[in-house]
């Protein structure tokens, strides 16, 4: 259990200021008189919906953008920043939630480039290593100075990004985003550095939509919905359900939609039956069935994912048999798994489930042009049919099919994701981390979407590690561990401790009482 945040003086003075900030682009008015400060040692949430302003403000406090009116003032001085440099000279830098490292240079040459300690001509090697060693020291963190970045987990790059930051002697921290790709457990190191630097007096911007973190390490909160400050306020006086309201404007009743009765669950889509595939996977066995969602947990480095690029053709199987819909299949690339039947929304959309500088309409039509061919030529209306039908029943928030999804906020970039499997009328979707890095109220409309297809007769294999997603979604449980299924619990009845003792092998029997049981 982290310690709480200690209060914070009334009368302390800001450290930094933002007054009347405005900010317009094309057509769009990104912010409205924004007005938002934070005093010293503080951690202060910025949250809202995507699309909200909170980037964009951001991005002007890190002198990436100008404010088209409004002013900044750092330490009771008004400021004006050109260019990131400026901000970092006067100690604000800006952690993305993309890292900026380079992946095949050493920890120190990513803390100090463009600022490596000189001996005569020749960059003192011995003495940058030393100054990132001590760096890292005294941040109480476990890296070796010397080892590449592209060597290093995410957590251990989390924090590289902070020593850096650090390393410019920054006393203004932005966060944006900075558990997004983390395991439970990496969290809660990254939450005790956050507050180890809150205690020696760093102040830090906390932009996150896992409102769970913001209560366990902010001071305030500050609500963007807009482009506008809705609300300032300590983080003590609001709950969870202030914030959800205040975001998107609306309640919600229930955070998740109801499970699946009994009589809705069908016939197996999916069965596997002793998988396994080099060291990942170890005689896994499961089964799926037409109407049900089930939830996969685990720590990460389990085989969750792993699993999931096996049935989708990405990764071999070595041995063992997968039945879809009754009928043996060996997938040997996604092409044939999407002609199968087979959908997979990766936990990388970015990377993995968009072609970023194409349209809206591209990516959605990419995985089933061979639905709307004839005679070796695109079907353009049915196409466009297509995309309207799918962009209303999402709810997509776009310019335009024809607009670049780069330039889409991250739930609009996951509703194209959706969208595009939607269109191949799969039987199966696997969804790895569905609503990682998006707001509250688009989590909720992905959450309503899952379900819906679920009682349409989808099967569903969904992989987070948000375990209250888990708990709420999942008609059944399988945790897995060290590559094989370990535990299985009913949805309504399972517990987040029952969850982690199975995932850390603090407990190895499930529902039905052994290790490794076929479920």
């Amino acid at each position: 259990m982290l310690p709480q945040p200690e209060t914070l003086t009334a009368q302390q003075t800001p450290i930094l200021e933002m007054r009347g900030i405005t900010k317009h682009f094309p057509g769009v008015i990104a912010l409205q008189d924004v007005s938002f400060d934070c005093v010293p040692g503080e951690v202060h949430a910025l949250v809202g919906e995507n699309g909200a302003g909170k980037s964009t403000l951001m991005k002007i406090l890190s002198g990436a953008y100008r404010p088209d009116a409004g002013e900044l003032v750092v330490r009771q001085r008004p400021v004006v920043f050109d260019h990131p440099q400026a901000a970092q000279q006067h100690g604000i830098s800006i952690i993305y939630q993309e890292f900026n490292l380079l992946p095949y240079r050493s920890v120190a040459h990513n803390i100090f480039l463009g600022r490596e300690p000189m001996r005569g001509q020749m960059v003192d090697e011995r003495r940058m290593v030393q100054d990132t060693a001590a760096l890292l020291e005294e941040l109480s963190v476990k890296i070796n100075p010397t080892a590449l970045v592209s060597n290093l987990r995410v957590a251990q790059q989390q924090e590289v990004e902070i020593a850096k930051a650090l390393s410019l002697n920054a006393d203004i921290l932005i966060m944006d985003e900075p558990t997004a790709a983390l395991s439970l457990h990496e969290v809660d190191s990254l939450l005790e550095l956050v507050l180890r630097l809150k205690r020696r007096g760093v102040t830090i911007v906390y932009i996150s939509h896992r409102l769970d973190e913001i209560f366990r390490i902010a001071d305030r909160v500050t609500v963007l919905k807009d482009g506008r400050v809705v609300t300032t306020a300590p983080i003590a006086e609001v709950t969870r359900d202030d914030l959800v309201h205040l975001m998107v404007g609306r309640e919600f009743d229930t955070y998740f939609p109801p499970r699946a009765r009994p009589e809705d669950i069908k016939g197996p889509i999916l069965e596997l039956r002793g998988v396994s595939s080099g060291s990942s996977l170890k005689n896994v066995s499961l089964t799926l069935r037409r109407g049900e969602i089930v939830g996969l947990a685990g720590l990460e480095g389990s085989g969750r994912t792993f699993l999931a690029r096996v049935l989708f053709g990405v990764e071999r199987l070595d041995s063992g048999t997968i039945l879809l819909d009754g009928q043996p299949v060996r997938f040997r690339n996604p092409q044939q798994a999407i002609a199968a039947g087979v959908g997979f929304i990766s936990d990388d959309r970015k990377a993995e489930g968009l072609v970023l500088p194409l349209s809206v309409r591209w990516n959605m039509a990419l995985p089933s042009l061979n639905r709307r061919q004839k005679m070796g030529y695109i079907q353009r209306s049915a196409e466009r049919s297509m995309v309207q039908m799918l962009s209303e029943s999402l709810d997509l928030r776009a310019a335009g099919a024809d607009q670049e999804v780069q330039y889409l906020s991250g739930g609009n970039q996951q509703k194209v994701v959706l969208a595009k499997w939607l269109a191949t009328q799969a039987c199966l979707l696997i969804f790895d981390e569905p609503t990682r890095g998006i707001d509250v109220g688009a989590k909720a409309g992905i959450h309503q979407l899952m379900r819906r297809l679920a009682s349409q007769g989808v099967g569903i294999l969904m992989i987070s590690s948000e375990l209250p997603e888990v708990l709420g979604m999942s008609d059944r449980i399988l945790v897995m561990r060290q590559g094989s299924v370990v535990a299985e619990f009913p949805g309504e009845t399972a517990t987040e401790d029952m969850i982690m003792k199975a995932a850390t092998g603090l407990t190895t029997n499930g529902a039905n009482g052994a290790e490794g049981a076929e479920v």
